[in-house]
């Protein structure tokens, strides 16, 4: 069954009501039946007796002693003046020896003896006793003996049917039509009143129930948290099946929401277990090289003094990338557009980022390779682009081993461009490669390093200045071994949402 929850619990309220309304009609007409009959045979209880008692040759024995014509004019006058009886003249044992009709039609030639006794004996009424007329139809009755004998026996009964054959064939043709009719008229119009006032009963106490549903279908919430509309399906017009289908949407999301947080928390908790052991270690070493160099008792050379101030300034170096790194990934994570936008060059921010690694000391030369692009135009963040470059190189740099210079080369294709770093060192670990090449962010979740700690932190600010550009950051074959990072970015730079 289709339809709104309250137009079904009318529909169901209408016909349970139709039901006990035809089940009512039933004992009604049942009672009713009952009470007439009743009602007819008290009125008529004296009716054997009475003719008895005023037509004595009905009580001599029908066997030639009396005018069987005699008979026969009196039982006539009688049915003439009650047509709905039937008059049968009974001996001692209930057998039916006159009877003012055709004899064919007397079916059963015994009156039930047990229903007359109780009837002669003042049983209380209705009592139903046979019909020789119509057997297995049980029909009221009076009965009455007839004088007894000079023996003191009975020499029969006077039997009167007060429900005669002529009755119920005239009551079967009027009467019952007219109880159905009425019944089913009533029926009718029962239903379509109850139709209707249960229709706007149910309508008004629903209401707070469409209200809920309907709420509970239109909300959810989107990337910013507030309530937005959801489709609805053709299901909501039934305001219980809206409310389960939104209920078990709600429990998915507060499922996913919960699992999201549950694994953020498990991150975060991570990330901090992850800087706390990277910081461990150089806050460590500082704090020792500063204690040894605060002690008063203890004289070192002046060039021993200086390698332990060296030591602790490198170690203050490590901490304060590391925090620089962390804070830098967290701010480009926050956004999702690059803020700072302008034209610059980026063959010459390329050259000017190798030149700046030339001039420092490090384990391992940097040099461009290939030739040069030509002039290299773009739109986007000067400063943060550098960032990017310099990050990658930084990283070529520290994990190779100095025999061989890390090159960097530009290209130009079509309206992007793809700045290469290739070093010669052990290469990047298997699931980073895994995440650059599939588009994955590098820090989320972070990484499992062996050792523990916080690595990737460059290579995962590079990536988010990639992507805040339109571009990629990803793996290319290195063919003579180390890592060969590519750096993809658009000549015009594409604003993300």
């Amino acid at each position: 069954m289709t339809g709104s929850f309250s137009r079904r619990i009318v529909l169901a309220f209408a016909s349970l009501l139709l039901a006990f309304g035809l089940l009512v009609a039933f004992l009604g007409h049942r009672v009713t039946i009952q009470h007439e009959q009743e009602t007819l045979q008290r009125l008529s209880h004296g009716l054997a007796r009475h003719i008895v008692d005023h037509w004595p040759q009905v009580a001599e024995p029908a066997d030639g002693a009396i005018d069987r014509a005699s008979l026969d004019d009196v039982l006539h006058m009688l049915m003439v003046v009650n047509p709905a009886i039937d008059l049968y003249v009974l001996d001692a044992e209930a057998t039916v020896r006159n009877y003012l009709g055709d004899p064919g039609a007397v079916r059963e030639p015994r009156v039930d003896m047990v229903a007359m006794n109780a009837f002669l004996s003042g049983a209380p009424l209705p009592l139903l006793g046979s019909d020789p007329k119509a057997p297995g139809v049980p029909k009221i009755f009076s009965a009455a003996p007839f004088p007894r004998k000079a023996d003191g026996s009975t020499p029969g009964y006077l039997y009167v049917v007060l429900n005669g054959e002529a009755r119920t064939r005239i009551a079967a043709g009027i009467g019952t039509n007219r109880v159905w009719q009425t019944t089913l008229l009533i029926g009718i119009a029962g239903l379509l009143v109850t139709l209707s006032i249960g229709l706007m009963t149910f309508h008004t106490l629903t209401r707070p129930l469409r209200r809920v549903a309907e709420r509970m279908h239109t909300f959810s919430l989107d990337d910013t948290g507030a309530a937005a509309p959801t489709p609805v399906s053709d299901a909501s017009r039934d305001e219980v099946r809206a409310i389960e289908e939104s209920f078990e949407a709600m429990a998915a999301r507060i499922s996913a929401q919960a699992q999201a947080q549950a694994e953020q928390q498990g991150a975060h908790r991570e990330v901090i277990a992850n800087v706390a052991h990277d910081l461990r270690t150089p806050l460590t070493a500082l704090h020792g090289y500063l204690e040894t160099l605060s002690r008063d008792d203890l004289a070192l050379p002046s060039g021993e003094r200086h390698r332990y101030f060296g030591a602790a300034l490198a170690q203050s170096n490590k901490v304060r990338r590391l925090t620089q790194q962390l804070f830098e990934l967290a701010r480009l994570q926050s956004t999702s557009e690059v803020l700072q936008r302008d034209r610059f060059r980026l063959d010459e921010l390329v050259h000017d980022t190798v030149q700046k690694f030339e001039l420092s000391a490090h384990p391992a030369p940097v040099a461009l390779a290939g030739p040069p692009p030509g002039p290299v135009e773009m739109e986007g963040d000067l400063q943060l682009i550098d960032r990017a470059l310099t990050n990658l190189i930084d990283n070529a740099v520290r994990h190779g081993p100095g025999a061989r210079a890390v090159r960097v080369s530009l290209l130009c294709r079509g309206r992007g461009a793809t700045v290469l770093v290739e070093d010669s060192g052990p290469g990047l670990p298997v699931e980073l490669v895994r995440r650059l090449d599939i588009g994955q962010p590098v820090r989320e979740p972070p990484p499992e390093r062996p050792g523990g700690g916080f690595g990737g932190l460059g290579l995962a600010i590079a990536q988010r200045i990639a992507w805040l550009h339109g571009g990629s950051l990803r793996t290319l074959p290195a063919p003579r071994g180390g890592t060969r990072l590519c750096l993809a970015l658009p000549l015009v730079a594409k604003r993300h949402a």
